[in-house]
C-alpha cells in the first residue's frame, strides 16, 4: 500500500512538470539584451534570463525587438498554425488501439496488466493473450480489482495533454509509442478512468 501511494504521487509530479514545460514553451522570451524570441527562434531554447511575454506583440510593446532573420509576419503566421495543430487533438492521432509491439501476442494494456498485478495473472485461454484475473490496487481509492474487464488503463500524462503540449508535432510512430509507454500505463477501475476530466 505504501508503495502503491508512493507511486501514484510520483506520477501525479510527472504529469505536473510535464504540463508546466509545455506552459513555458508558449512564451516569448525577451533576453536581457532585449531581443524577442518567439518559440522558432534558434535562440529560443538557450535564452535561460529573460523576461517573459504572453504574446510577440506585447514583448515589441515593451520595447523588445525581433532578432535577426525572424520577421513578423513570418513569426505571427507559425503562431497561428501552432495554435491551430495544438486544438486539432483526436485520439486516433496516437495509433488505433493497444500495440503488441513485440509480437507475443500481449498488447500494451495486457502487459500493463500482467506488470502491476500483485499476484500471477490468469489468461482467457493457453495462448495466453488476454488477462482475465489477476489482483490490482487502485492507486487513487486503494480499492482491489481481481477481474480485468473491470480495469481500464489510463495514460499518466493524457494523449490530449501530450498534443498539447507538443506532441502534434512528432512522427505518427512517436506518438504510438507514447501512447504504449509502460512507463505511461496506470491500470485503474473504469468507472474511475471515465470520469476523470483532461487537464
Amino acid at each position: 500500500m505504501k508503495n502503491t501511494f508512493l507511486l501514484s504521487r510520483l506520477m501525479i509530479l510527472g504529469v505536473i512538470c510535464f504540463a508546466s514545460s509545455g506552459a513555458a514553451a508558449d512564451l516569448v522570451k525577451q533576453s536581457t539584451s532585449g531581443l524577442c524570441h518567439p518559440p522558432q527562434s534558434s535562440w529560443y531554447e538557450r535564452t535561460l534570463n529573460y523576461i517573459p511575454f504572453k504574446t510577440l506583440e506585447a514583448c515589441l510593446d515593451a520595447g523588445g525587438r525581433l532578432p535577426s532573420g525572424v520577421s513578423l509576419s513570418g513569426a505571427r503566421k507559425l503562431a497561428g498554425e501552432l495554435s491551430e495543430n495544438r486544438n486539432q487533438y483526436q485520439r486516433s492521432a496516437f495509433g488505433h488501439g493497444w500495440d503488441d509491439a513485440d509480437r507475443d501476442c500481449q498488447d500494451s494494456r495486457a502487459e500493463a496488466l500482467i506488470s502491476t498485478s500483485t499476484t500471477p495473472v490468469r489468461f482467457a485461454d493457453g495462448k495466453r493473450c488476454r488477462v482475465v484475473t489477476g489482483r490490482w490496487i487502485s492507486p487513487f481509492t486503494g480499492e482491489v480489482i481481481q477481474n480485468a474487464a473491470n480495469i481500464e488503463i489510463d495514460h499518466v500524462v493524457p494523449l490530449a495533454l501530450a498534443w498539447e503540449r507538443g506532441a502534434w508535432r512528432w512522427s505518427d510512430e512517436r506518438r504510438e509509442q507514447f501512447a504504449n509507454d509502460p512507463v505511461n500505463l496506470l491500470p485503474v477501475e473504469g468507472s474511475l478512468n471515465r470520469s476523470t476530466i483532461t487537464i
